[in-house]
């Protein structure tokens, strides 16, 4: 609900910048994001790839659909604050990384390393993304 003396069409008036939140990710839709749990076991089952950040599975569906991507860090990541800080940053090198260099078709799933995804240097994870993405 918008406060009555902010009128509502200004909110990010003449802002080029998209809205916060996961379904206004910059050429990630909502459709685009995992939610099902079966989507993610898919991906388990396929190639993985180890980084400093973050660990990547890879899930080729074999289709011409674009790509898919999920998130996910376990308890061992730390508490709730530590597990959606680490979030936050994987859905941000996946926004700034993944159209360009992720592979139409395909499902990506990014998961968070203990007290390391959330205190990584950002370009360095930016890195090891675009490092996995080749290494596949």
């Amino acid at each position: 609900m918008t406060p009555p003396e902010a009128p509502a069409d200004s909110v990010h008036a003449g802002s080029d910048q998209p809205r916060a939140g996961l379904s206004c990710l910059t050429r990630l839709k909502s459709g685009q994001v995992l939610k099902n749990r079966a989507d993610f076991l898919r991906a388990a089952r396929g190639p993985r790839v180890v980084t400093p950040g973050f660990v990547m599975q890879i899930r080729a569906r074999g289709d011409d659909a674009p790509l898919r991507v999920g998130f996910t860090c376990s308890k061992k990541v730390g508490n709730a604050v530590a597990r959606n800080r680490a979030k936050r940053r994987l859905r941000e090198i996946a926004r700034l990384e993944l159209p360009e260099h992720g592979m139409p078709g395909t499902d990506y799933v990014l998961i968070g390393r203990h007290q390391v995804t959330a205190t990584r240097d950002f370009d360095q994870m930016r890195q090891d993304l675009r490092a996995a993405l080749t290494r596949k």
